[in-house]
């Protein structure tokens, strides 16, 4: 079968096509079939060795498709059945082998290629308005990289809680899809200080909650976006990871909070894994949750899928096609 796998650490250009053996699915373990695998900057940092892997490395946190081979004491699963997943690799493939524990059926009326495209993006979203800081109706929050992947979700999230959103964006063009997604203010940080505009915004108190996903280029600014008792809630690193910071400065800009979760600790049980994507699987099944899915790569494409990622050419999610 055909994959995308790295031999060695760096740019896109390490991303390589490559034939190997279709795997067989052992005791508690699914092989499916990709139709789509998700896009995520995890496979950046991944392949750059920001986050460690064992080489050679199959690329792909993310996917759907169809089960074709079921293991030993796989219960639950058969074959023919759409599935999606999150947060195991090797998805840049024709086929995956997925552990059964954190493989999910999608529902009737969602697609598989729908359901690859915002199991992880969708399950972050959820945690963090959820769960890391849990929004309340009246809350104000700011909405870093507002018309990306996960942005976009996160302001259609807040919005069906009640919260005003306040959405960080690079482009007028993008500034309506923060606006499409229901934000009430869609602020462009290359014309205008986006802490300045927070504060005038909120008649210099601050928002509750920053979701950032972009770190070290927003992270000071972000943090002095906040109301007193406030949280920073770093969950990427777009710009690059935020520096060390000094708790003194927590306490001194108004006794904040800081955290940097991931998603693996929020859906660590079957029951979290089987809440969070039942939600984001029955809002797009309703219309609750609009997804965005303009661009498509073939697997092929792959390296230039990355770029188009980490150079801010993409809106919404991005798929990888086999």
């Amino acid at each position: 079968m055909k994959a995308i796998q790295i031999t060695e650490l760096g740019g896109p250009e390490k991303l390589t096509l490559v034939d190997i053996d279709q795997p067989v699915p052992g005791a508690g373990e699914v092989l499916v079939k990709i139709e789509a695998a998700g896009l995520n900057f995890i496979d950046t940092y991944q392949r750059a060795g920001l986050y460690p892997i064992e080489l050679p490395f199959t690329l792909g946190m993310e996917g759907g498709g169809t089960v074709v081979a079921v293991g030993p004491e796989v219960t639950g699963f058969a074959v023919g059945d759409g599935v999606a997943y999150a947060m195991t690799p090797g998805s840049y493939a024709e086929y995956n082998l997925v552990p059964a524990a954190i493989l999910i059926k999608v529902p009737d009326g969602v697609s598989n290629r729908d359901a690859a495209a915002v199991m992880l993006q969708g399950m972050t979203a959820h945690y963090l308005v959820h769960s890391t800081f849990t929004l309340e109706p009246g809350d104000k929050c700011l909405v870093h990289a507002g018309a990306g992947g996960v942005g976009r979700l996160l302001i259609q999230m807040a919005k069906n809680i009640g919260a005003t959103v306040f959405a960080t964006v690079g482009t007028e063009e993008k500034a309506e899809i923060a606006r499409e997604c229901g934000a009430d203010a869609a602020i462009l940080y290359d014309q205008v200080n986006f802490q300045e505009e927070v504060m005038r915004l909120t008649d210099d108190e601050g928002v509750e909650v920053v979701y950032d996903s972009v770190a070290k280029a927003t992270w000071e600014r972000s943090l002095h976006s906040l109301k007193e008792r406030g949280m920073l809630v770093l969950y990427g690193n777009a710009s690059g990871p935020a520096p060390a910071i000094d708790p003194l400065l927590l306490s001194t800009s108004g006794s904040l909070f800081l955290t940097r979760p991931v998603l693996g600790n929020y859906v660590s049980t079957r029951d979290a894994l089987e809440w969070r994507a039942g939600d984001i699987l029955k809002w797009v099944q309703d219309g609750s949750l609009k997804l965005r899915t303009e661009i498509d790569f073939l697997l092929a494409e792959a390296d230039d899928a990355h770029r188009a990622l980490e150079g801010r050419k993409t809106t919404g999610k991005v798929l990888i096609i086999p």
